[in-house]
């Protein structure tokens, strides 16, 4: 432990160490010796660094390359002052400058200016110029797509795929990402600028050294010429190739799409992907062979490997076909018979909830950990926990009468949900993607337009700023969207009766008192129906209880029993429409409201108000004036009414404005929250007595 503290402190202060020694070679004259050590781990750690870029699955594996990438250029630049000073002042700068000013160029002063020129302009105009254009575009459409990326994080997290740990890690990887393209996009500068500092460096130390030599050293003025210049190529080469290097990894890291595995293996898993590819360029080398005046052996070397490695692949593509059919016909032989009495009784058997897939949507459910079924766990114990229900096992299965790429949600045999799932494409949802290649569609929970793309074409959505969603999470969503509408018709009555066992553990008096001395099973049973029919969560069965108990010993009218109910859950009722503590409510005019009390009747369905068609149709329209102009501004509004009247309005308005909640000030006052009135319904004329 001691060990791992120790070098966690070296760690620590080794970079403002190297600072500062980097800050010391501009101003202190130091030995040959030391400029020979220095330069080659100048050398080293830009080759550490490309290589380390190559090795990294994602860019923000190497977040920390922005400011090595600083400190890189400033050792270098430290480096060119010291070497400088050497240079002119003794017309030595160590073994390494003089092996890349004479070894490496041969001792020539025209091949080594050559040579210079030609790594200057490989690293300013191809590699720089590039690695800069895409560190700007990346950095741009990355901000851009932040707001999308957080929303499929907010959505897989509302459909239990995700744990709110797993949400806040994502959502830090994403501002980390935005951080480290933009940090990229000002490091590009860095590199820029180093090439053309390199430039100037070697000009300055050209003149000096000339200038040097004759006037201080009294040299000819060829001999200062050769001496200086070579000397100044070679400070100019060691500076130049690691600058290089660190141009190319800029390059590298913003380039790099995220993956699950490096560089080497994409590049020769996606090379070696298309067979008849790797033949054809194969046979054209072999054609080029017999050109007159091509040289046959490159060519037949080179056109022979790609043949062969073709070849290969297709004895791999033949073997993978053999053993796909083995396993198929391996299954057909386990599969029991369809026609025994339990397979029918099986198939006969009306499930509560039920996914019907296309044959082609088979590898949803493949058994791997993220596949659907591992999903629909997970979605269970999220309703289970926000709505206090548990949701009956979900049956999947295939179906030859659906159309390809589609599924179908069923509720006690009853089509809810149909969509689509294209096999190999993803759902992208925003408002720029005609560039984008693919099918037009309409999201079917959020009736969002989108279009099917092939997931190949993932991050080219992303870019312009839309959210994508694979298919799996679509269906998942659906499905979620379909329990929580049918919740009610989903809760059982043995359901009921376990939600009451688990009560009496803990409060057996309250579940003595009530069931069946006051209420049957039956009549909590409709009771909670009633409740999730209005998405009211039942998890708090104790508080439901206890309403439950005070008001059956007035009355067991199923209506009441609800608003008893959803008394005592006030605060929570309220809570799933606040915006910052605030309470955004349509109410309904005094007078409008006055005459729907006088005219409120009982009936065998629940309480109803006798008004004429032609009265129900203008307060429908002034109410969703009223909810369009406050959803206009961003809002979600609830309509509030007088508690009597409460259950009737609902049945009134909410299959004509898509559920929209209605809550009774005795319900809205129970909260601590503040409220605004954000529209007002009326009607032209007041109701009859």
């Amino acid at each position: 432990m001691r060990r791992l503290a120790l070098g966690r402190t070296a760690s620590a202060i080794a970079v403002p160490l190297g600072l500062v020694a980097i800050i010391m070679l501009l101003v202190v004259p130091i030995p040959a010796w030391l400029l020979d050590l220095l330069i080659t781990v100048n050398i080293l750690f830009a080759l550490v660094i490309l290589l380390t870029t190559m090795f990294a699955k994602k860019p923000l594996d190497f977040s920390v390359f922005p400011s090595l990438l600083l400190i890189a250029t400033l050792f270098r630049l430290g480096l060119n002052v010291a070497s400088t000073r050497l240079v002119l002042g003794q017309g030595y700068a160590g073994e390494v400058i003089h092996a890349f000013g004479s070894v490496a160029v041969g001792g020539s002063m025209v091949i080594g200016a050559v040579v210079f020129v030609i790594l200057v302009v490989i690293q300013f105009v191809v590699v720089t110029k590039g690695a800069e254009r895409v560190a700007e575009v990346g950095a741009r459409f990355t901000l851009d797509a932040m707001p999308g990326k957080q929303m499929a994080i907010d959505a897989d997290l509302n459909s239990g795929l995700i744990t709110e740990d797993e949400a806040r890690r994502r959502r830090k990887e994403v501002s980390a990402e935005a951080d480290f393209y933009g940090a990229m996009d000002g490091a590009s500068k860095f590199v820029k600028g180093d090439a053309i500092a390199g430039i100037v460096i070697v000009l300055v130390n050209v003149l000096g050294g000339i200038i040097m030599g004759v006037l201080i050293h009294g040299q000819q003025i060829l001999d200062a010429v050769n001496t200086y210049t070579l000397l100044t190529i070679g400070d100019g080469l060691t500076a130049q190739i690691p600058a290089l290097l660190m141009a190319v990894s800029t390059g590298m890291i913003v380039t790099r799409s995220n993956s699950e595995s490096e560089l080497g293996q994409d590049a020769g898993k996606q090379l070696t992907q298309s067979r008849l590819a790797l033949m054809i360029a194969g046979v054209a080398a072999c054609l080029m062979a017999l050109i007159p005046g091509m040289p046959m052996i490159p060519f037949i070397l080179v056109g022979g490997t790609l043949i062969f490695v073709s070849t290969r692949l297709r004895r791999a593509e033949q073997n993978k076909e053999k053993e796909a059919a083995l396993a198929e016909v391996a299954a057909k032989q386990q599969a029991p018979a369809s026609d025994t009495p339990e397979e029918l009784m099986e198939q006969m058997r009306v499930h509560a909830l039920e996914v019907q897939l296309s044959p082609d949507l088979v590898d949803l459910v493949s058994g791997v950990s993220d596949d659907l079924l591992a999903r629909v766990k997970a979605l269970r114990r999220r309703i289970a926990m926000e709505y206090g229900v548990v949701v009956p096992p979900v049956r999947t299965r295939d179906s030859v009468d659906l159309p390809p790429s589609t599924y179908v949600i069923r509720v006690a045999g009853v089509e809810m949900g149909r969509g689509l799932a294209p096999v190999g494409k993803v759902l992208a949802l925003g408002d720029h993607l005609d560039a984008l290649p693919g099918t037009p569609t309409v999201e079917p929970v959020f009736q969002l337009a989108g279009k099917w793309i092939p997931a190949e074409l993932r991050h080219a959505a992303e870019t312009t700023g839309a959210t994508v969603i694979d298919r799996g999470s679509v269906l998942v969503t659906h499905l979620s969207s379909v329990i929580t509408d049918n919740a009610g018709r989903l809760l059982s009555r043995e359901d009921v009766r376990v939600l009451t066992e688990g009560v009496k553990r803990f409060s057996p008096a309250l579940v003595e008192e009530l069931v069946p001395g006051l209420l049957t099973l039956a009549e909590i049973h409709r009771v909670l129906q009633g409740l999730l029919a209005e998405k009211v969560p039942i998890n708090d069965l104790a508080r439901i209880y206890e309403a439950l108990s005070l008001r059956a010993k007035v009355s067991t009218d199923p209506e009441g029993l609800i608003e008893a109910a959803r008394g005592a859950l006030g605060p929570v009722l309220v809570s799933p429409h606040l915006d910052e503590r605030t309470l955004r409510v349509v109410m309904i005019d005094p007078q409008l409201e006055q005459g729907m009390l006088e005219n409120l009747r009982p009936s065998e369905l629940g309480t109803q108000i006798l008004i004429s068609p032609d009265m129900i149709t203008r307060i429908v329209e002034s109410l969703r004036t009223a909810v369009q102009a406050a959803e206009m501004r961003g809002w979600s509004p609830v309509l509030v009414c007088a508690p009597a009247l409460r259950p009737a309005i609902r049945r009134l308005v909410a299959p004509q404005t898509n559920g929209l909640p209605v809550l009774s000030y005795q319900e809205v006052t129970s909260a601590d929250v503040t409220i605004e009135t954000v529209g007002v319904v009326r009607a032209l004329d007041s109701i009859p007595a």
